[in-house]
């Protein structure tokens, strides 16, 4: 399930870059139409896995907002000065980050995916290849 999760929010990641395409008209090509319904099926997701990791409070407040995309730079607006604090503490976490003896590779590799992807969502970029590196 949580190999899915990763998958799944890296396939629906780039509505999180990108406004919302304007919905095509009825004379838009069949490519066009397909990128618009991607981008849709895509945002939907990632609007859910957004909602679902917030508090009820914060839910209540984005749940009318129209794409991922939105939601994200209105919770940029109000944290914007805690993603320094909270990038600063992922990445001391990270590297000091051990397995700890008795326990499984699983719950390991899963804290340090964990760790990873909250890294990428406030905007460290580290590659896949120095990412293994971490895990191992």
């Amino acid at each position: 399930m949580s190999i899915f999760f990763v998958h799944a929010s890296r396939e629906y990641k780039f509505v999180l870059d990108k406004v919302c395409p304007e919905k095509p008209g009825d004379d838009a090509t069949d490519d066009e139409q397909k990128a618009y319904q991607k981008w849709s099926k895509a945002d939907k997701m990632a609007r859910c896995y957004i909602l679902e990791s917030m508090s009820n409070v914060l839910q209540h407040q984005h749940q009318s907002m129209e794409s991922a995309f939105d939601i994200l730079e209105n919770l940029k607006e109000m944290f914007g000065d805690q993603n320094r604090a909270a990038k600063q503490t992922a990445m001391k976490a990270l590297p000091n980050t051990k397995m700890v003896e008795g326990s499984s590779i699983r719950d390991h590799v899963l804290k340090m995916m964990s760790l990873m992807n909250e890294l990428e969502v406030l905007g460290a970029n580290i590659d896949k290849d120095t990412q293994v590196e971490m895990i191992f």
